[in-house]
Formats: C-alpha cells, sequence, structure tokens
C-alpha cells in the first residue's frame, strides 16, 4: 500500500491536530473523519502548498515554513470535501455532473471518480466551446463542474460562468478563485494528492447516496486513482526475456595426416556404409621407380635425311 500510517508531522497545524481526533468545525459529528482518513492525508502530502500565495487562499493557509512553502489546513479540506459531496449528492441526474482535469496526474482520478460516481469525465484537454457553442460535437448542459486546477482548467471555468454552471475546484495555495463556488483547498500538483482527494470524495458521494455503509470500509483500493506512468507499465507488461542457454563446447576430432577422407563424389559412389580407407601401415614390398635417362641426342652438321624405309 501507498499509504501507511504515521505521526503526525511537527508542522502539522493545530486544526489538523484536532482533526485527528475527529473535532472539525462545522462538520456534523457523523461525517467527522476517522484516523485513519487523516493520516493518509498527511502521507500523500495534501497540506503541502506552494512558495506562493493568493490574496482568497489566505484564509485556508494556517503557516508557512522556513524553506517557503505554505502549509494547508487540513481541518478546512476536510470541511470543503463535505460540502461538496453534499451538493453532488443533490444532483438528481449523476451525467449532470461534469469533472474535468487537463493535467496528467489528475486524468486517471477523474476517469475513476467517473465510473463509480456515475458523473461524465473530460479528460486532457478541454475543446473550446463545449459548454457555450451548440453547434460543437460534444456540447454538454451540466449543471455541475468539477475541475481538478483552476489555472490549467481555466477554459472550462470560463465558460461556465458564462451559462450559470456552479464550480467545485480543487485548489492549491496560489490558486486564484475566480468564478469558483466550492474551494477545495489541498495539493494538486502531485499524483498522490490529487489521488486521495478525488478517492476521498467518491467515497463520501456513495456514502450519502447509501451505496456503501459508513461504517465499512470502502472495497475498492486509493492506488486505483493515483497516476500512473505509461513507461512504468509497459515495463511491467513486457514478459522476461529467457536467459540464453550456455554454449556446449563441441568437441573436435585429432587430426590424422594418413586418415584420407572421401569427396562427395566418392563417398557416394562408394554406398552408405562403405568402410572407409585404412591408413597404410608401412612401406614394405613396393619396388623404387626406375631412375630416370634421357634419350641420346641426334648428331649435329650434315644434312638431315630420313631414315631409309627399303620402299623405291
Amino acid at each position: 500500500r501507498v499509504f501507511a500510517a504515521s505521526s503526525a508531522p511537527p508542522c502539522v497545524s493545530r486544526a489538523a491536530r484536532a482533526t485527528m481526533q475527529g473535532n472539525v468545525p462545522h462538520v456534523p459529528a457523523i461525517l467527522q473523519p476517522t484516523e485513519d482518513d487523516i493520516q493518509k492525508l498527511l502521507a500523500a502530502e495534501v497540506h503541502i502548498g506552494t512558495n506562493e500565495s493568493s490574496s482568497k487562499m489566505g484564509e485556508y493557509i494556517y503557516t508557512r515554513r522556513p524553506d517557503g512553502l505554505h502549509l494547508i489546513d487540513l481541518a478546512k479540506t476536510w470541511e470543503k470535501l463535505m460540502l461538496a459531496a453534499r451538493i453532488i449528492v443533490a444532483i438528481e441526474n449523476p451525467d449532470d455532473v461534469v469533472c474535468i482535469s487537463a493535467r496528467p496526474y489528475g486524468q486517471r482520478a477523474v476517469f475513476k471518480f467517473s465510473q463509480y460516481t456515475g458523473a461524465h469525465c473530460m479528460a486532457g484537454r478541454f475543446t473550446p466551446g463545449t459548454f457555450t457553442n451548440q453547434l460543437t460535437r460534444n456540447f454538454r448542459e451540466p449543471r455541475l463542474l468539477i475541475v481538478t486546477d483552476p489555472r490549467p482548467d481555466a477554459q472550462a471555468v470560463k465558460e461556465a460562468s458564462f451559462v450559470n454552471i456552479p464550480v467545485i475546484a480543487f485548489s492549491n495555495s496560489d490558486a486564484p478563485l475566480d468564478n469558483i463556488d466550492v474551494a477545495i483547498p489541498g495539493n494538486n500538483k502531485g499524483k498522490l494528492s490529487i489521488g486521495l482527494l478525488y478517492w476521498l470524495l467518491a467515497r463520501e458521494v456513495l456514502r450519502l447516496r447509501g451505496t456503501i455503509e459508513r461504517d465499512q470500509p470502502w472495497s475498492v483500493p486509493v492506488d486505483l486513482f493515483l497516476y500512473r506512468d505509461p513507461e512504468e507499465l509497459e515495463k511491467a507488461e513486457e514478459p522476461a526475456a529467457p536467459e540464453p542457454a550456455a554454449p556446449v563446447p563441441l568437441e573436435q576430432p585429432a587430426f590424422d595426416p594418413l586418415q584420407v577422407p572421401l569427396v562427395p563424389g566418392e563417398e557416394a559412389a562408394a554406398g552408405v556404409g562403405a568402410a572407409a580407407p585404412q591408413p597404410l601401415a608401412s612401406m614394405e614390398g613396393f619396388a623404387p621407380a626406375p631412375e630416370y635417362q634421357p634419350a641420346a641426342a641426334a648428331p649435329m652438321g650434315g644434312e638431315w635425311s630420313a631414315p631409309a624405309t627399303g620402299v623405291a
């Protein structure tokens, strides 16, 4: 499992520590988080913001670390998660809820959220005019819009404001909140944080609808909402290459100068199974060849005449 239980770091706010004990303000007792939920939020670094902060996000920031990173109040994060879930449940037709993520880390989370809640997802680039131009192929008229980050999804937020569509957005410490109706403070730049926030939101929606029991853990693991690198998936799916077998050394016969092999023609003429020629044991019984003696040369001088044949 990606998320393991760990103690709260000293940088967590007092409200977050109170949240671990189930004392989130403005949240009914039945919707209070468990210790395991807060441990997941801490393990996924949902409370880690950026070096910059916007003026409208100041109420959700608890403090700033010495290294410059802003820390988000997890009590406010949980409070807004419960509010967003109650708004989503109020929509009668789940398909009228559209969730968008142009950021790659949130595309898998958006797809899984729509799969379990019945919402419509738009992962990747948002086509301009989807909410305002009826001539576009993917024209839709949703009743609620959920965006992963107001900056990459600014075009969808802008068009939603033209047609009076309420917008729920996961917002980091530097996120602009123009035309945002419900801002859920949290780290929307980490793949673990984005997946966990969508998982918590989907679980609470199913609990409010009565699909799953509140006192029972959800059978869907958080890992299904997390981003996966395509290169790592390809490496995992590739079968392991078999190890090459060790080469077997070939035994070469010793060379024998007296062993004369047959050429292919002679081997065929000799027939299958013909005995190979045996080496000569000795040179006994062979007479030496006569010495070469040249013929006598013809006398030089005088006329040359053909020999007499006795025929007149």
